[in-house]
């Protein structure tokens, strides 16, 4: 009789202690959790949404200067062998990338010795290069700075939790003495790897794809060089 006495009553022990824990428990939210991370997660959704933003803008900026007419260098070819210096500018112009720029350059020198020419069609290279690395720098630095604002999260967490222990007199540690504070250095370092590693991809990605467009250039200018060494 006892024993079914002390089983039943274990049983309701159980069982209440199952229900308190479904009551109490719940699950965080990403607004929670952003929440806890304190000031340094606002700095960092601030530094994501720009690398997002640049990533965009140059992505549609290198795709404009990929983009080209094939029959572009065909085209200055014959306007040059015909004597039509104008109509080649004209089409320069009104192609408008950074490829026809330096053409555009290179053929403003014509009459000058080559040596002046590749300078120039170089120069005007340069300054197209620089126009599209735009932004890169910043991209560079957030891949690197962010990780480091989450370690710095980490380690205003910590001490806030031991400045939490301080102030307690009781002897006892409490959890909730420790809570505030390590969910601000997990939260921190979780969202300053996550930022600095989507800039870090989008960085070397942008990196890839202005190294693709010099190539072009490099290829364009050495073509433009061998049409006017062509005879005519």
């Amino acid at each position: 009789m006892n024993l079914m006495l002390i089983l039943q009553v274990a049983d309701t022990v159980v069982n209440a202690a199952i229900t308190t824990t479904e009551t109490v428990t719940k699950e965080m939210n990403l607004w929670e959790m952003f929440q806890y991370g304190g000031p340094i997660m606002y700095v960092l959704i601030l530094m994501l949404a720009f690398a997002i933003y640049l990533l965009i803008e140059r992505l549609v900026t290198l795709k404009g200067a990929l983009k080209e007419d094939n029959s572009f260098m065909n085209r200055i070819k014959d306007y040059i062998y015909d004597g039509k210096i104008d109509a080649a500018v004209k089409l320069c112009r009104d192609t408008n990338t950074p490829t026809s720029r330096m053409v555009e350059k290179g053929i403003s020198r014509l009459g000058r010795p080559m040596s002046d020419v590749l300078v120039a069609i170089e120069n005007v290279g340069n300054l197209e290069v620089a126009k599209l690395e735009k932004g890169l720098v910043f991209m560079a630095s957030v891949s690197g700075g962010a990780p480091m604002l989450g370690f710095l999260g980490t380690v205003t967490g910590m001490v806030t939790t031991f400045y939490n222990m301080s102030l307690n007199n009781s002897g006892t540690i409490q959890m909730s003495d420790l809570s505030i504070g390590m969910y601000q250095a997990m939260v921190t370092t979780i969202g300053g790897l996550i930022v600095g590693i989507i800039a870090y991809f989008a960085y070397n990605y942008l990196v890839s794809r202005v190294e693709s467009v010099v190539r072009k250039l490099e290829g364009r200018t050495m073509e433009f060089l061998d049409l006017l060494n062509e005879p005519a």
